[in-house]
């Protein structure tokens, strides 16, 4: 049975539920619901105490935050489908509390509160101020008392807290139900999304041996390809091959490590995608940000909690092909789905993007490799190789420096098979110096000389590619 809206703002469980009808004040039987769901703050004696016993915001937040909760007629607070209206309603409550009791705070003090309460009721909790900061990329929660985040790259503990570890629960609880999903010791891991696209996963008790644990990946403004070079990830030169590259339909993957902004950089080039091509995006979760107009947004499913009902990547890039796209890009490529994106970019689906988790572009190749036998087909190795040399043109590697930084750390063309061997030749690297006195990476990008054997079919597209863009510098 899924927690009353009550249950939820006290963080109970759903064994721990109490009357839907607060009881009356004086004693006398059941309360009869209030029209006006205010109605019960028109005196809360026991919150005046408290006022005066506890001068910090944050003892009067949670003494706040249960009296009002008590007090106020959820059960007509639960009809109301509106956020904001739900927002004004629980802001309307408070303050009209703080005037009636000309509780001893500031303006900014009960500006807090008002605010804090909000988000105990509608957002994260503790949690929000940090979805709010956009320098925050990640926000990793190890525990009741043990909240870090990433900022440019770095990580560092934050003084944000929960009460305790049923605190928390709720907070992950109310992220995971939004999107028709649960946690609960039967199914303690969870991924899921926010409202705003960023990514959540959890994993609480028995498999979290120290209390839940939620991390959340930020999903920020999206960069376009001019700030790429802007903030040194790669040059102009480089960038300007790429897009010749992506406008010319060549079938492109972007490997890297965790947080090594792959997903930024699919974003970007798919900047240089024509605006009248159809585009299908099949994803586990909905991360891209396309800017064309025709774009057909694909997400899988898990399966529900009879194990059923589960829709993979592999079958939505089937489907996909029924579909009469005109590009096909994965969000990233896992396991056997890497056997039907092969067989599309062979197939007349040329200009498909994605990416994969590997340090190298050699690595890169190999994973796909790997990720073909998951389909479970008895293909032998050589047909597999055979398949990613034709398909594949290109791998962008991209990395997170020591110093938090991101950078296009390779660019190398696949050109073909030889002795059952995928070979490749970069054509642009970053060449690292070493690290300054502030500890941050110096470095040089460079050509390698090599002009791509792919350059004739650019060319077909009316593209022409200076001999000076390959020059060794």
């Amino acid at each position: 049975m899924a927690p009353s809206l009550r249950d939820r703002l006290l963080g109970r469980t759903p064994a721990a539920t109490s009357p839907t009808v607060p009881p009356p004040l004086n004693g006398d039987g059941p309360a009869k619901p209030p029209a006006d769901p205010l109605e019960g703050l028109r005196s809360i004696p026991e919150v005046v105490q408290v006022v005066q016993d506890h001068t910090t915001v944050d003892k009067l937040k949670r003494e706040l935050h249960t009296r009002l909760v008590e007090r106020l007629d959820l059960s007509a607070l639960e009809k109301i489908r509106d956020e904001g209206q739900l927002v004004q309603q629980i802001r309307a409550a408070v303050l009209e509390f703080l005037r009636a009791e000309q509780a001893p705070m500031s303006a900014a003090e009960r500006d807090s509160v008002v605010e804090q309460i909000v988000w105990e009721v509608t957002g994260l909790g503790p949690l929000e101020p940090l979805m709010r900061d956009v320098t925050v990329s990640d926000i990793l929660v190890n525990g009741p008392k043990s909240v870090y985040v990433e900022r440019m790259g770095r990580l560092e503990r934050t003084a944000v807290v929960f009460r305790d570890n049923a605190h928390l629960l709720t907070v992950i609880d109310r992220i995971v139900s939004n999107v028709g999903r649960r946690v609960d010791e039967s199914s303690p891991m969870v991924d899921a999304r926010l409202a705003d696209g960023s990514r959540v996963n959890a994993i609480i008790p028995p498999l979290a041996l120290d209390g839940p644990v939620l991390s959340i990946r930020r999903f920020g403004a999206t960069i376009g390809p001019d700030k790429l070079v802007e903030y040194g990830a790669m040059t102009q030169e480089m960038l300007r091959f790429l897009a010749a590259c992506v406008v010319s339909r060549l079938n492109i993957i972007i490997s890297g490590g965790t947080g090594a902004g792959k997903t930024t950089m699919l974003n970007a080039l798919s900047a240089f995608i024509p605006s009248h091509e159809r585009i299908v995006t099949i994803e586990d979760a909905a991360e891209l940000r396309l800017q064309q107009s025709h774009v057909v947004r694909l997400e899988t499913r898990p399966p529900n909690t009879e194990g059923r009902g589960e829709v993979l990547a592999r079958d939505l890039v089937k489907n996909a092909l029924r579909m009469r796209p005109d590009r096909i890009i994965i969000g990233e490529v896992r396991s056997g789905e890497a056997l039907d994106m092969l067989q599309a970019m062979n197939t007349g689906h040329e200009g498909s993007l994605t990416t994969i988790h590997a340090n190298t572009p050699r690595d890169a190749l190999a994973r796909i490799e790997t990720m073909v036998l998951f389909a479970g087909t008895a293909l032998p190795v050589r047909a597999i190789r055979e398949q990613i040399a034709s398909a594949l043109h290109l791998v962008v590697q991209v990395s997170r420096q020591s110093d938090g930084s991101r950078r296009v750390s390779s660019i190398t063309e696949i050109t073909s098979l030889e002795d059952q061997v995928v070979t490749a030749q970069e054509i642009f690297r970053f060449r690292r110096r070493g690290v300054d006195s502030s500890g941050r990476v110096q470095g040089d990008f460079e050509a390698t000389g090599v002009r791509p054997l792919f350059s004739e079919m650019i060319s077909t597209r009316g593209i022409e590619l200076s001999p000076e863009l390959f020059r060794v510098r």
